[in-house]
């Protein structure tokens, strides 16, 4: 498949790896998300057992992704909960900071309470100690997604998807196939209790998933990128983007991203330079490459503007279809970017590993003329 991108590729480039698990022939590590501290070196990783399974393994590096720690303890029932924890650093009104895991657990659309209600863990030391998993009683199959503070800090905006509701009558809920939509909910107090859902997209044919709210450069703007499952992954849309300029109040109708931009489960961090780094699994429909770990690299201005960006970068080549790269991404004060997803690093019977990839845009800028650019083809 074609794309209007210059596409480099540096997942041959071991020397940038790093494993934060290994998998084995019995052990599949899935769906990772990392924290940077305020130190800039100390980072947290927590992720499940199989894809969508169990919660539990959580570590950390005091080195920004170098070396990493072994599992460390956490209450027994966070083995109870299940499916694509997520970690944050959130600042409550007063100043205070706490680390938070939120973690969703799969349910059944017949019985979608409590296997669905979300719960999160709270740690008031800086990791090292964390309270059992409790429901914060919002219904989910994903925990948030992404969590922006606004209004200067005053509240924190969380938004994931959540299935639609079952009716018998609309054949898109028949069998169980419910689709998604796109909720937010509000804090007030820093993370520990969350308004209800209020549904900001829903948009059936469409499955929207996987939510990512980015700031504009000047802080006026919140844009949501997310991406379109359609049905199947085989039959994944081209992503979407919807932006608010009211701190989340109301969004603008969805709008279609570029191939380049088109992936599931997109995470952002800015570059020292003001440019704008998303990590994502490819989807880009058509592309033979599907469930890659990439990055795609330019403005924001980019995004909301209709263009296609500076270039994109493979990072890590899947082994496993589409069962891949559900990211996190991290900026170190050197301008190095760690990148961490799960995937099946090799082929042959062991299975998915936790690996970060290390790059700075200095290294991937400029590569017009080296073998590793790509024009062209997906």
């Amino acid at each position: 498949m074609s794309l209007p991108i210059p596409l480099i590729d540096i997942s041959g480039e071991t020397d940038r790896h790093v494993f934060v698990a290994r998998g084995t022939e019995t052990v599949y590590h899935c769906a990772p998300t990392t924290v940077l501290m305020p130190d800039k070196r100390t980072m947290f990783a927590v992720w499940t057992y199989e894809h969508a399974g169990t919660c539990g393994p959580i570590k950390r590096s005091t080195d920004g992704g170098l070396t990493w720690s072994e599992l460390l303890p956490v209450p027994e029932n966070w083995r109870s909960v299940r499916n694509a924890p997520t970690i944050y650093r959130l600042v409550d009104p007063s100043g205070m900071a706490r680390l938070f895991v939120f973690a969703g657990c799969w349910g059944s659309p017949e019985d979608p309470a409590p296997e669905n209600v979300m719960h999160q863990s709270c740690s008031e030391d800086d990791g090292a100690t964390w309270s059992p998993m409790a429901s914060n009683r919002l219904e989910c199959v994903m925990p948030f997604c992404s969590i922006e503070p606004i209004d200067g800090g005053s509240r924190l905006l969380g938004m994931t998807n959540i299935r639609r509701a079952v009716d018998r009558f609309n054949p898109l809920t028949r069998a169980g196939h419910r689709g998604n939509r796109i909720a937010q909910s509000i804090s007030t107090d820093g993370g520990f209790t969350w308004s209800p859902w209020d549904i900001v997209l829903d948009i059936p044919p469409h499955i929207p998933v996987n939510p990512e709210i980015v700031r504009s450069p000047d802080g006026s703007q919140l844009l949501c990128l997310l991406a379109d499952k359609v049905g199947r992954w085989e039959t994944m849309g081209r992503s979407l983007f919807m932006t608010s300029n009211d701190e989340g109040a109301t969004w603008s109708e969805p709008r279609e991203l570029p191939l380049g931009l088109t992936g599931d489960r997109p995470k952002h961090r800015y570059a020292h330079d003001g440019r704008l780094v998303v990590a994502m699994r490819n989807t880009a429909p058509g592309c033979p490459e599907t469930g890659d770990f990439v990055v795609w690299i330019g403005t924001y201005d980019d995004i909301v503007m209709g263009r296609e960006g500076q270039y994109r970068a493979t990072l890590l080549r899947t082994h496993a279809g589409a069962d891949a790269a559900y990211p996190a991404i991290e900026l170190l004060p050197d301008g190095t970017f760690v990148a961490t997803t799960y995937i099946k690093y090799r082929p042959g019977k062991e299975r998915h590993s936790i690996v970060s990839v290390r790059f700075t845009l200095a290294e991937l800028d400029g590569q017009d003329g080296d073998q590793r650019v790509r024009h062209g083809s997906a």
